[in-house]
């Protein structure tokens, strides 16, 4: 597939990035990579950051962890905030989300801006020193540079200084966010351990974790983002070994993502045949443990 066709598929929103009721609002904001990542930190706050910034989330705020759209998220922080999006919040009266939700800002907010964008899921090396944390980041297209270019928008003055975060989060390193294939390809080869990939705090890593960020991150390259926790398809259950045809399957999944730009033609038409990647109209929410539907894929 031919650069500027891929280029063209970027820059229009997908069913998760679209935004009907409020493209006035996106389409008000400066076409500035920096000023974007600056509102998108005066927007949203890190649901398991919260103390940091002094706050105390009650039950019914934590539930906005769970939207998956971004003209549901615009609709709750206009209800808690009628200001314009340029206008930084509070941490009290910003959304409530977690890295998913920054990215997912980020991303819609480009490709309002007819900026080429995606989501990325992965790992970051930079919030557990030795590990990689399960994350996620924005990648756009720089014009100038005539790259692909990863974007932390959650990575605001506090997370930088309190996590002695010295790197440009405007351009991230490739070796401080690891996308999911990259991570598979490395652990496949020997070439890395599989039990320093998930989330540390509840022991939730290791192969299969990292198979499922791959699911993850497919979609997410066929502009559907879904929540770090929805599950569907092919994504392993909780903490098992993968059997011979997973690991082909997986194995497939990450050559083509790794493959870069040219591969997008066939990671689409895999995506579109192909149960064990397709994001179906009713995933399992595995923080919720229920099955939902989402509207947005009908």
């Amino acid at each position: 597939m031919q650069i500027q066709t891929v280029l063209d598929f970027y820059r229009e929103p997908g069913p998760l990035t679209s935004s009907a009721r409020h493209a006035d609002a996106l389409a008000a904001l400066p076409a500035d990579v920096s000023a974007l990542a600056r509102i998108v930190q005066g927007l949203a706050v890190h649901q398991y950051a919260a103390s940091h910034y002094d706050i105390t989330l009650s039950e019914e705020r934590t539930r906005e962890s769970h939207i998956r759209t971004v003209d549901e998220m615009l609709d709750r922080l206009f209800e808690i905030d009628p200001k314009p999006l340029t206008v930084a919040r509070p941490a009290s009266k910003r959304l409530v989300g977690v890295c998913h939700h920054f990215m997912l800002l980020m991303t819609a907010m480009l490709r309002a801006k007819g900026m080429p964008a995606r989501g990325r899921c992965g790992f970051g090396s930079y919030f557990n020193p030795g590990y990689y944390e399960d994350h996620w980041v924005c990648e756009y297209w720089n014009e100038a540079e005539h790259r692909w270019v990863l974007v932390d928008a959650q990575l605001d003055e506090k997370w930088r200084s309190e996590g002695k975060i010295e790197f440009n989060a405007l351009a991230v390193p490739r070796d401080k966010f690891i996308v999911a294939a990259d991570a598979w390809a490395q652990c496949r080869a020997g070439e890395a351990d599989p039990s320093q990939y998930g989330i540390f705090f509840n022991e939730m890593r290791g192969l299969w974790f990292i198979a499922g960020n791959l699911i993850h991150d497919a979609a997410a390259l066929c502009k559907v983002e879904m929540l770090p926790w929805d599950v569907w398809g092919a994504i392993p259950q909780s903490k098992r070994s993968l059997d011979e045809d997973e690991l082909v399957f997986f194995d497939r999944l990450a050559n083509l993502t790794r493959a870069g730009d040219g591969s997008l033609a066939e990671l689409q038409q895999l995506y579109e045949f192909d149960e064990r990647l397709r994001v179906p109209r009713r995933v399992f929410n595995a923080m919720r443990g229920q099955l939902e539907e989402v509207d947005a894929l009908a």
